[in-house]
């Protein structure tokens, strides 16, 4: 199955009803999309009762993918409110225990920041996360080209696939070493993540002083043709893993919503289970 959705729930307003309150937004977003990418939980690990109203507010069918808190994966600055890694880790672990009991933890998102480069400490800390998330599905996301230079291309799909990585393939600006190209793998047998940025090369570095990068970096709005474009590699991929988990994350100018309902009509893709939409008497 194709799943598609969006990254987040709060900003994209085209989904929602005039009036929603950011408290009932994913109970609307239910009604669109099967799966999201939870984002807060990158900024701090979120407590118990949060993950129980997201789960209540979702329908039965509905998945999460959850991005990893940001001391897992060396974005954070400063210190880390933890003692220790292992302590950070359980912590994580135990967050996402409200969506694993629901049967709704589709996977966990690690995204390595762009100085995570390839090399012997880093993929000994990639084995070691790997031993700690063991109980969950896990995908792994580079930013810097060098996992993908010809001399570890190989290496780096090994790897993930002999350590059960599932593998979250991007489209982004190719804007030098802190991004990645498109490497159309699966490393894991059941799922693979697909994830897109948008094709924003000038927004993809961090802008001048007074500038908010995140208005400017996922500012893109993809095509018709080159939504078509990864059909084609979309159903290409099918044919390797039965599962694929589609996120657009071009959200800057509220573009992400619209290209995954583009894509969901291109792939004519139905799903069953959504939650019901609230009637609108004057459509």
């Amino acid at each position: 199955m194709i799943y598609i959705g969006v990254t987040g729930w709060g900003d994209h307003d085209t989904l929602y009803s005039s009036g929603t309150s950011n408290s009932n937004k994913l109970k609307e977003y239910g009604a669109h999309f099967p799966i999201v990418e939870v984002d807060s939980s990158f900024y701090a690990i979120q407590p118990r009762s949060n993950i129980e109203k997201w789960v209540s507010d979702t329908p039965e069918t509905f998945q999460f993918i959850v991005k990893t808190y940001q001391g897992m994966t060396g974005h954070q600055r400063g210190e880390i409110p933890f003692e220790s890694m292992g302590e950070m880790f359980t912590a994580f672990n135990q967050s996402l225990t409200g969506y694993k009991e629901a049967n709704k933890l589709a996977l966990v998102l690690f995204q390595f920041p762009p100085w995570f480069d390839c090399k012997r400490e880093n993929v000994d800390y990639i084995r070691w996360c790997r031993e700690q998330m063991k109980d969950f599905p896990v995908a792994l996301e580079f930013r810097n080209r060098s996992w993908f230079l010809p001399e570890y291309y190989e290496r780096t799909l090994s790897f993930m696939k002999n350590e059960e990585w599932i593998h979250s393939i991007c489209d982004e600006p190719q804007a030098g070493s802190g991004s990645i190209p498109t490497v159309l793998k699966s490393t894991h047998p059941e799922k693979t993540l697909i994830r897109f940025h948008g094709r924003n090369k000038h927004g993809w570095t961090k802008p001048g002083k007074g500038q908010e990068w995140r208005d400017v970096r996922y500012l893109y709005r993809y095509t018709e043709t080159e939504l078509m474009e990864w059909k084609k590699n979309l159903l290409a991929l099918k044919e390797e893993c039965p599962n694929l988990y589609v996120l657009f994350n071009n959200n800057s100018g509220g573009d992400a919503a619209d290209n995954a309902k583009q894509m969901i009509s291109l792939l004519n893709v139905e799903y069953e289970g959504l939650a019901s939409r609230q009637l609108d008497f004057f459509s």
